[in-house]
């Protein structure tokens, strides 16, 4: 069939290449978000996605707005049998769901109707979720409300992160997509409507979401830790400057009891440091502190002469 693909991060393109290399469609064109300041030097940086396009040499476009005629008309002159749609970062208007022969097809990480919107790895996380998954989706003009074609599930480790947790779901979700399009070709894919009393949903993320709250229980705040691995990253002060908290285990080694919320409460030679939480207590392992690389909580703590007694702000 003849696809045009839409996508924008790392995730994305590692889809866009499964599909070049099936030799099983041809891919007319692809759309990725506008280039975007990257980095301290805020230079203009290239999405995954665009790099895959020019690197196989494929038709790309950038638009600022996906409704402009230009932009409608440019898709609707590649005749596209299907668009794939992966981590793209915009709703398709109806302008562009109506073009293609067999619709939008959407590649979503959560076991839909749960998590729809735009951080449904993060909020499976930040919820102590035990398994999820991926849906694949045929696009409507709603946030996630489209019929689904095929899931795929998979349990979610106690200790994975989200960006560890989206690369073990995109790997699952590359064959599912070609499944599905085959389904789809053969016209015996099966488009099951989404059970709207199951809905939950997965809102955006802001930087203000990293914040640890100490008072909350162990389990909570490690399921916080490893949401929001690498954007916006949970975080904390130590010394009235910010650290980052990328790493943790909870109810680690401990050999003192008690501590009041945020209190350190052991330095384990070697691993890290152990903070008193509302409940529990935690074993930080990794952290990146303020304008400096991420390292391990031994090294930390032993570079910054950390001891037990002192208090993290809640």
């Amino acid at each position: 069939m003849r696809l045009i693909f839409m996508g924008t991060p790392v995730p994305a393109a590692k889809i866009l290449e499964t599909l070049i290399a099936s030799q099983q469609h041809e891919i007319v064109g692809v759309i990725t978000q506008p280039d975007r300041p990257k980095g301290r030097g805020l230079k203009l940086a290239f999405s995954p996605v665009k790099e895959t396009a020019l690197h196989h040499q494929l038709k790309l476009e950038q638009p600022d707005k996906l409704k402009d005629g230009k932009m409608v008309r440019w898709i609707d002159g590649l005749k596209p049998d299907v668009i794939v749609v992966v981590a793209y970062g915009k709703i398709l208007p109806r302008e562009i769901l109506d073009i293609p022969k067999y619709g939008c097809i959407n590649v979503h990480a959560s076991l839909l109707p749960k998590y729809r919107g735009a951080a449904p790895v993060q909020w499976a996380l930040l919820n102590g979720e035990k398994e999820t998954g991926i849906t694949i989706m045929r696009l409507d003009e709603g946030m996630d409300t489209g019929d689904i074609i095929l899931r795929g599930k998979i349990i979610i480790d106690d200790d994975i992160n989200a960006e560890k947790l989206l690369e073990k779901l995109f790997d699952l979700g590359a064959p599912l997509l070609l499944s599905a399009l085959q389904q789809i070709e053969k016209g015996t894919a099966e488009y099951q409507k989404q059970n709207d009393g199951q809905v939950t949903f997965a809102p955006s993320l802001t930087k203000e979401s990293g914040e640890i709250d100490w008072r909350k229980s162990a389990p909570e705040i490690h399921n916080r830790i490893r949401a929001l691995v690498p954007w916006p990253s949970a975080h904390t002060y130590y010394q009235k400057k910010a650290l980052k908290i990328l790493a943790s285990k909870v109810n680690g080694p401990v050999l003192e009891k008690g501590g009041h919320p945020g209190e350190i409460i052991q330095i384990v030679k070697g691993i890290g440091f152990v903070i008193a939480c509302g409940q529990g207590h935690l074993l930080v392992t990794e952290v990146q502190p303020e304008g400096g690389k991420a390292m391990s909580a031994a090294a930390f703590s032993y570079g910054h002469a950390v001891k037990s007694g002192e208090t993290l702000p809640s």
